[in-house]
């Protein structure tokens, strides 16, 4: 390897030689390495080096960090390492070491972060693991043939991440491991734990994800749970038993990731809807025992046909996602558009197909490297996706690499594996067992990939299939069926008639998106009678509507064509409805049927905030709630402007746009829905919709759309919740009529709180000040002196100051209030229209509904929007 020649012979030279990571070099590793005593960092990883570690390298006594993670060396770890007892950072993924793993880590006292996972390292884990008691940071995993106890981690009280993941890990949890304070990821998931939850697990103060699926944990779930743990997986053990009350989604757990999948809990008429689902995902797998038993079928059937379970988290991405999105061209496939979206997991990803025919089957696993880089003549191409397939629990392949065996990046491959449903249950099981590269492009880029799969029996079907049902093959009387799971953003199939017979044809379609039939839901509108009309939206008219179910719901008959083909529309649907935040309407699915084009949302009792505010609803808003109100719609627009994917601006922020549920919590309507009209009503490049009064300046004149102008109507909003009027209100003295202008002047007067509404009889001074302040940086003139949404919530919840307003912006400034022949043409607030622009113009007026909002107009971006304008303040 000459290339490292030059970094051998000074020691200034080779500390910035930072290129030996992340580059292909192979052969031995040099134990010349040895001579550079004074080295405090050596990094190989993500290359292809052979052979063993360097006994020499034990004699690198100052060093500090030591990175080999994908290194290529193997065998075992050179006893010459205790020497090594200066190290902090010691990671070792993704090599073929092997033998036990070496006692003597546990003398390197200052070790701050270990990572041993991915090798051939036999088990146990070293109890001398306990004198690492400055660790933060412990990762260990795939261990083989001897089993290890957890005794030695409550020793560990610094920890802070503690990952001991199919690690052959027997006997219980230690039940004085609430000692580890400071613990915010527990991972002890895939491993022989048995026994009970111990009793403050799920209390500890600090831990926010607690992963132990894959066990033998048996008695039932605890009776409270700590606000701050929000992920859990208790998946594939022997729990059983009622739910607790935290399983209940409320105000306080929002969030709650949970998955109870494989386990033995008690269903009946008091809880089969907490968790709708999970009763067909019991270990008995009870769904479709006793019906007619289906040979395929597709995420358009009810739900009980299919499920999925994903598990674990990535540790190092403060953003993670469970969808990949691509802009690359999948080439050697008829079918590009079924990879345009995949779904990812960081650990365990399961499909199972309930109530189908015995028989064989053919399961066919749609690929394609999407994620990482084309160029391998960059470090950013150099990366390995690697896990393993198991059906119905064969593990069918091993150490499976998609770029390698497609030949590349962005090429489609099809794996199919043939399998025997004996008992009307299969289960596919994408796993990942600590191979590949953990950091390329960027930490966290790892583990499973997968485009879509499909199902196909071996068998004969001389029966017509029920409705919703999806054939596949040639059509006849005798017919072969298939099945498709669509993973999140994959596909389905739908038949397409035509004068020469039926053809199949590839749908984007979302994760779990549920379709209803236009029968549904006329049933559970009572034919759309008025007497459930909530309102007439500016995209049709809303009702109320309850589903076979119980389940309540709002339906939106969209009344606006849509430009979009079905196709286009599902994929469309898909991806709204993969954006959820508790301050976020959900949407609970679509009825597409002809020409008729149907939205089911949740519903929610106590309407918009424009009727709570102004109309006689009679909701009664005091101070507390309007404080929370406004920080949760902010909670809102900053999940849409910076966490969610795709990056959405909503374009139409206003108070009919958010609606109250029965804890008068705040829920933002109409988000993501652009794409679905026709271009002449709403598209950010021929029009600006929106609502006068909500408007953004840059917007309204010019056209120029970013996240900034959803920060402007939510300035707007915020002063409305503080005042108690609208933003515009011709009743009152002229220089109180535009809400924005009395603001400022009384801001100007050092009267700010005369702006508070005379009906709340009791505020918190402090609340309201920073509420105003917040507010009146929303609105100024400029994009860039507006805050992004994430500072907007630290600010409201005073963890940063609010700095000084002293401009009063210039569109307050230029126009002259006082002209009495400024209001002659002035539409009322209640009316949407769109403003001219130098490309075209239109209008739409609308009124204000009670479930749904007067009018969408957000629009979707792409991943190349300008992120600064999203990721300002964060």
């Amino acid at each position: 390897m000459p290339s490292l020649v030059p970094c051998l012979h000074s020691l200034e030279i080779f500390l910035h030689c930072r290129q030996l990571a992340h580059n292909q070099f192979f052969g031995q590793i040099p134990r010349e390495i040895g001579n550079l005593k004074n080295l405090y960092m050596l990094a190989l990883s993500s290359n292809n080096f052979s052979g063993t570690l360097p006994p020499e390298l034990g004699s690198l006594v100052n060093l500090q960090l030591l990175y080999l993670d994908s290194c290529g060396a193997g065998g075992e770890i050179p006893s010459t390492f205790a020497n090594l007892q200066k190290l902090v950072d010691m990671w070792a993924p993704d090599n073929p070491f092997s033998g036990k793993i070496p006692a003597f880590i546990g003398n390197w006292r200052k070790l701050d972060r270990l990572r041993l996972y991915g090798n051939n390292f036999e088990g146990p884990i070293p109890a001398s693991f306990s004198n690492l008691t400055t660790l933060r940071d412990l990762r260990i995993g795939d261990l083989q043939n001897f089993s290890s106890s957890l005794d030695f981690i409550t020793n560990l009280t610094n920890l802070t991440n503690l990952v001991i993941r199919n690690a052959l890990v027997s006997g219980p949890i230690p039940t004085d491991i609430y000692r580890l304070n400071k613990l915010v990821t527990l991972d002890l998931s895939f491993n022989n734990i048995s026994g009970s939850l111990p009793p403050r697990l799920v209390n500890m103060s600090s831990l926010r994800s607690l992963f132990l699926g894959n066990n033998s944990l048996s008695g039932s779930l605890l009776p409270d749970k700590s606000q701050t743990l929000q992920n859990i997986d208790l998946s594939y053990n022997e729990l059983s038993g009622n739910f607790p009350q935290w399983v209940r989604p409320t105000w306080e757990i929002a969030n709650l990731q949970l998955n109870l999948v494989a386990n033995n809990f008690k269903f009946d008429t008091t809880n089969i809807s907490v968790l709708p689902g999970l009763y067909c995902l019991q270990r008995d797998f009870p769904c479709n025992r006793n019906t007619t038993p289906y040979s395929g079928f597709a995420i358009k059937c009810v739900q009980q046909k299919w499920g999925v379970s994903n598990g674990g988290i990535t540790i190092d991405n403060e953003n993670p996602s469970f969808i990949a999105s691509t802009t690359i061209q999948v080439n050697n496939t008829r079918y590009p558009e079924l990879f345009r979206t995949s779904r990812k997991s960081p650990s365990s990803l399961r499909y199972y197909g309930l109530g189908l025919k015995n028989g064989p089957y053919t399961v066919s696993l749609y690929f394609a490297e999407t994620v990482f880089n084309q160029n391998r003549n960059t470090w950013q191409g150099h990366a390995r996706r690697v896990f393993d397939i198991y059906i119905q629990g064969n593990r069918r392949q091993k150490d499976f690499d998609i770029s390698k065996e497609a030949g590349g990046v962005g090429r489609a491959l099809i794996k199919e594996f043939d399998v025997n449903v004996t008992q009307g249950f299969l289960e596919i099981h994408l796993f990942w067992a600590g191979k590949g590269t953990c950091c390329i492009p960027e930490q966290g880029d790892y583990g499973l990939l997968i485009s879509a799969l499909r199902v196909s029996a071996g068998f004969s079907v001389k029966h017509k299939l029920k409705p919703g049902m999806i054939i596949g093959g040639a059509v006849g009387a005798v017919t072969s069926v298939s099945l498709i799971l669509l993973l999140a953003l994959g596909v389905y199939l739908k038949r397409r008639r035509s004068k020469h017979g039926e053809e199949e044809e590839f749908i984007d379609m979302g994760p779990k998106v549920n379709t209803y039939t236009y029968g549904e839901l006329r049933t559970a509108t009572a034919d759309f009678s008025p007497s459930n009309l909530l309102g007439e939206g500016g995209f049709g008219p809303v009702y109320k509507g309850i589903l076979n179910d119980g389940t309540v719901v709002a339906v939106k008959q969209l009344s606006v064509a849509s430009h979009h083909g079905k196709s286009q529309f599902i994929a469309e649907i898909s991806i709204i409805s993969a954006v959820q935040h508790w301050n976020l309407v959900k949407l609970h699915g679509s009825c597409i049927e002809g020409a008729r084009r149907l939205l089911v949302y949740e519903y929610l009792e106590n309407k918009s905030l424009d009727q709570a505010l102004f109309g006689q609803s009679g909701v009664c808003l005091d101070w507390s709630t309007r404080f929370n109100i406004c920080l949760g719609t902010a909670r809102g627009l900053a999940y849409l402007h910076e966490e969610s994917r795709p990056r959405i601006v909503h374009r139409d922020v206003k108070a009919s746009n958010i609606l109250l549920d029965g804890e008068l919590c705040p829920k933002i309507s109409d988000f993501g829905l652009a794409k679905l009209y026709d271009d002449k009503k709403t598209h950010m490049s021929t029009r600006v919709a929106g609502t006068i009064g909500y408007l953004a300046p840059e917007y309204a004149m010019r056209g120029h759309l970013t996240s900034k102008a959803d920060v402007f109507g939510f300035g707007v909003v915020c002063l409305e919740i503080l005042s108690g009027r609208p933003n515009y209100n011709e009743n009152l003295d002229p220089e109180q009529k535009y809400l924005l202008q009395w603001a400022w002047t009384l801001h100007e007067s050092n009267r700010e709180l005369e702006l508070i509404d005379p009906a709340v009889t009791s505020y918190d001074e402090q609340q309201a000040t920073r509420m105003i302040g917040v507010a009146l940086m929303c609105v100024q003139t400029s994009p860039a002196s507006r805050p992004a949404m994430s500072r907007v919530i630290a600010m409201l919840s005073g963890d940063v100051e609010i700095s000084g307003v002293l401009t009063k912006p210039s569109y307050l400034t230029d126009w002259d209030f006082t002209d009495s022949t400024f209001y002659e043409e002035e539409p009322t607030p209640s009316q949407t229209t769109t403003i001219p622009t130098s490309t075209t113009t239109t209008s739409t007026t609308t009124t204000s509904t009670g479930v749904e909002s007067s009018i969408p107009s957000p629009i979707i971006l792409s991943e190349q929007m300008d992120n600064t304008s999203l990721r300002g303040g964060r």
